[in-house]
């Protein structure tokens, strides 16, 4: 499944002419994960009350979403060709005003956690036990309206919240590192009062633990740290921050599919 999720972000991409394809391809085996082995919900009902949450804060990353949505059968896999157009439900960023299944309209990084703790927390006053699921870029790691949010989780003792940070070490324009370094990422988490946990990001059997450690952690949120490589499965892409938001060409997108089987 996260073979074809891939094909399809590239073939996604590669018709609408602009895109994100990197941080698509890199946080791809963990959208798929989650949707496939790990969360509740119901496709024809996309407003079902009990159902897992999932948001995507890295708003750019939207191709890798709605692949796994279709996939899902929350609409038709061939709308994904509709990517970017106008008049589509598909936008590059994802809109939960016009996408069935998208949480939180994004675009402006660094507001997702923020908005995950406002759902973890209604469904502890609403008495509901659905839990919900955060996936941040590293680059979000660099805002502050990302730390004020992870000192708010453990206040509120969120153990009903799991965040994802797909650690690719790359963003719009070049490595974490040098824009903004964020190390040592898993020890200011704890020092914040998150349970952490550290995996291979495309290790499904990895990925699969971590979301089934996190279920048995009570008292306090749980976060998630995926090393990853931007743009996973395309050679030409892997860690090439060209490929951040730039579109393969005709011949690049056919060189990725082969590549992808």
């Amino acid at each position: 499944m996260a073979k074809k999720v891939r094909q399809h972000i590239i073939s996604m991409i590669a018709t609408a002419g602009s895109g994100h394809p990197g941080g698509s391809l890199s946080a791809t085996d963990i959208i798929t994960a989650l949707y496939f082995k790990i969360m509740h919900y119901d496709p024809h009902n996309p407003g079902w009350q009990d159902r897992d949450r999932f948001i995507l804060s890295k708003g750019h990353g939207a191709p890798a979403l709605y692949a796994v949505l279709a996939e899902s059968d929350y609409f038709p896999v061939e709308e994904l060709t509709t990517l970017r157009k106008l008049d589509s439900r598909l936008q590059g960023h994802a809109d939960r005003n016009f996408t069935p299944g998208v949480e939180m309209s994004a675009g402006s990084l660094g507001q997702g956690l923020s908005f995950g703790i406002g759902i973890a927390l209604a469904a502890r006053l609403d008495e509901r036990d659905y839990q919900t699921y955060v996936l941040l870029s590293d680059g979000e790691c660099e805002e502050g309206q990302t730390w004020e949010a992870a000192l708010s989780a453990p206040h509120f003792k969120l153990d009903n919240l799991t965040v994802i940070i797909d650690r690719n070490r790359q963003q719009l324009s070049g490595w974490t590192r040098n824009i903004m370094d964020v190390e040592p990422l898993n020890e200011k988490w704890q020092a914040f009062g998150w349970h952490t946990i550290e995996i291979d990001g495309h290790s499904f059997n990895q990925i699969l633990a971590a979301f089934e450690e996190a279920k048995t952690i009570k008292g306090k949120p749980t976060i998630i740290i995926a090393h990853t490589i931007k743009g996973k499965g395309v050679s030409f892409m892997e860690n090439n921050v060209e490929f951040h938001g730039k579109a393969p060409t005709a011949e690049e997108a056919e060189r990725a599919l082969e590549e992808l089987g």
